[in-house]
């Protein structure tokens, strides 16, 4: 039996496991690393068995997987065995119902031990799994429950009722299974051993949908062959230990709720945290201090608003345990990570990948070092280019589209019942012989060291006066000052210069919202950044619009500020 309890003098002593970023990089195959993960025969392999099954069969079983912690300071802890032991009677329950390899089974819950169960259950047995947030109101299940023409949909009795208006108008949902209504009853009647499904590498294993400024939200499936990917990445970038004791902060309706809170981080054998309840600084700082966290991935959102909460509540906690800090979801902006190095010993270490990519693309590596603000260099064997809009190559510091060429285990296999959109995500590169590569339709440039820089989202940019304006970079300089807890900002049509510069901030407790500040913001910016990239307009608002993975959502600002249709709004976080 692994014994489960930290000694942290070893862990800060731990050489990182990816310790030689260049040589890595020179000489990477996936080949190399494969045997790493449990392979069937013919190359079959399922993502389920490599995150919890594999840790149950070994020295691993007795170990904790899980640390719950509930909304109301409730905790449970479950080891490898037990998990692998629920997943199984769930399956064997899903298996009764007819669910078999192929058909999606969504699942709406809050983030409690059932869903985490239900997630491993589904992908053991072939089917395919969905994760819902349990904010999502009747449109927004709606559209995912009826694109994705999802068989069995598994959420509690409270969350149900919001199924009330639309259940009719869906045809294909055979079963809603309440966890609070029977289902504890229906699973402990089923068996503990179950015979996992031997996956195809590239059948479908999981979708999420993720939204953009128009339309419907988009179904974007992996498949299991991923859990290479998922598997490295945690090992590399987040540096799992099978000691660690790891907690991710993001929920599993979202990608890195799956990729990162799940089975990446059970691949690596390290115990994961959950917890249930909101964003609070006081009960964030608890956790780690229970749990002992050794590594902790976060949103710059949540980082900022501890940033907030003052030094003062940092000092009532112990937070030594910590070794490695990561952030992921939005560019970090170069305060955080000098803040964080100044009061936790640690620097954030900032990450960048999307949902279409499924796994982490470019990192701060623990074993290189930190440009702040920069998103770091490319994982080993990821190709990246900076493009220009009809296909050629850009020079380093030139800013471009953002594109991989697409040879990574997790990149998205298609869009749900959309191949013509799947399609437009992916152009061919003149200079590159015609090659196509994957366009993540952001902005970025690469500066002389090969570290890659986040300019914005492409149709956020700014061009203003003739020149161009990446919204991240005001948004920092304005967070730099010391009456800043928030900052958004758009381009605003100008008649003179096309575009002037408009940014929505967000104030510390305590400041007043006057016209004297707004100029003295305005000049902050323009000394510290550029002369053209100041913003002329500042409004003060309450809060920003953002996903719940913490992404300012700059189009619904720009929307309101123009008056337009503000378009999906399934994934907006309600404050």
């Amino acid at each position: 039996m692994l014994d489960n309890k930290v000694i942290h003098k070893e862990n800060l002593k731990m050489a990182p496991n990816l310790e030689d970023y260049t040589a890595t990089s020179k000489y990477f195959t996936y080949d190399r690393y494969i045997d790493e993960l449990v392979w069937f025969d013919h190359d079959k392999i399922n993502a389920a068995y490599n995150a919890i099954t594999k840790n149950a069969l070994g020295d691993r079983k007795n170990k904790i997987a899980m640390y719950w912690e509930g909304e109301n300071g409730e905790s449970r802890k479950y080891t490898f065995l037990e998990m692998e032991e629920a997943s199984n009677q769930i399956a064997n329950y899903l298996k009764s119902l007819g669910v078999s390899k192929g058909d999606r089974v969504f699942i709406f819950l809050p983030r409690v031990p059932e869903l985490y169960m239900a997630f491993i259950a589904i992908l053991k047995i072939g089917a395919v799994a969905g994760t819902m947030f349990s904010a999502f109101g009747p449109q927004a299940l709606y559209d995912r429950l009826d694109q994705s023409q999802a068989k069995i949909l598994i959420t509690t009795s409270e969350l149900a009722k919001r199924l009330s208006t639309v259940k009719k108008n869906l045809p294909h949902l055979k079963r809603i299974l309440l966890t609070d209504k029977g289902f504890a009853h229906e699973i402990s009647m089923q068996p503990k051993s179950l015979h996992v499904a031997q996956t195809n590498e590239d059948d479908d294993a999981y979708m999420l949908y993720t939204s953009g400024t128009t339309g419907k939200p988009k179904g974007v499936v992996h498949r299991h062959k991923a859990i290479v990917y998922e598997y490295l990445t945690s090992k590399w970038v987040l540096d799992l230990h099978e000691s660690d004791v790891y907690w991710c902060t993001a929920d599993p309706g979202w990608v890195t709720g799956i990729v990162y809170e799940i089975l990446g981080t059970w691949a690596c054998g390290a115990a994961t945290v959950v917890h249930a309840g909101r964003f609070d600084p006081s009960v964030w700082y608890s956790i780690i201090q229970k749990y002992e966290v050794t590594v902790w991935y976060t949103a710059p959102t949540a980082i900022r608003m501890l940033a907030a909460a003052g030094e003062d509540l940092i000092k009532k906690y112990n937070l030594t345990s910590l070794r490695h800090i990561t952030s992921v979801g939005e560019p970090l902006n170069p305060e955080l990570v000098t803040w964080s190095k100044k009061v936790y010993g640690l620097p954030f270490h900032d990450t960048y990948w999307q949902t279409e990519t499924g796994g982490i693309l470019m990192a701060n590596f623990p074993s290189v070092p930190i440009k702040p603000g920069s998103m770091g260099k490319p994982f080993p064997g990821i190709i990246p280019h900076i493009v220009s809009d009809d296909g050629h190559l850009l020079k380093t510091g030139q800013t471009g589209n953002l594109a991989f060429e697409p040879n990574w285990p997790s990149i998205m296999k298609k869009l749900w019942r959309r191949p013509v959109k799947y399609e437009s995500y992916f152009m061919r590169v003149k200079d590159l012989a015609n090659k196509r590569v994957y366009l993540t339709g952001d902005q970025a440039y690469k500066d002389e060291d090969g570290y890659y820089w986040f300019v914005g989202r492409a149709d956020d940019v700014i061009k203003t006066s003739g020149e161009r304006v990446g919204p991240f970079e005001v948004e920092s300089a304005l967070i730099a000052h010391h009456a800043v807890v928030e900052a958004g900002v758009i381009g605003k049509p100008d008649a003179l210069r096309g575009s002037i510069i408009k940014a929505f901030v967000v104030l510390k407790e305590g400041i007043k919202p006057t016209e004297a500040l707004k100029n003295e913001l305005s000049e902050y910016v323009k000394k510290n950044l550029a002369g053209h990239a100041y913003p002329k307009e500042i409004e003060f608002i309450d809060k920003l619009p953002k996903t719940r993975s913490g992404k300012i959502m700059r189009r619904i600002l720009k929307a309101k500020e123009l008056g337009l249709p503000i378009g999906d709004t399934s994934t907006l976080e309600e404050y």
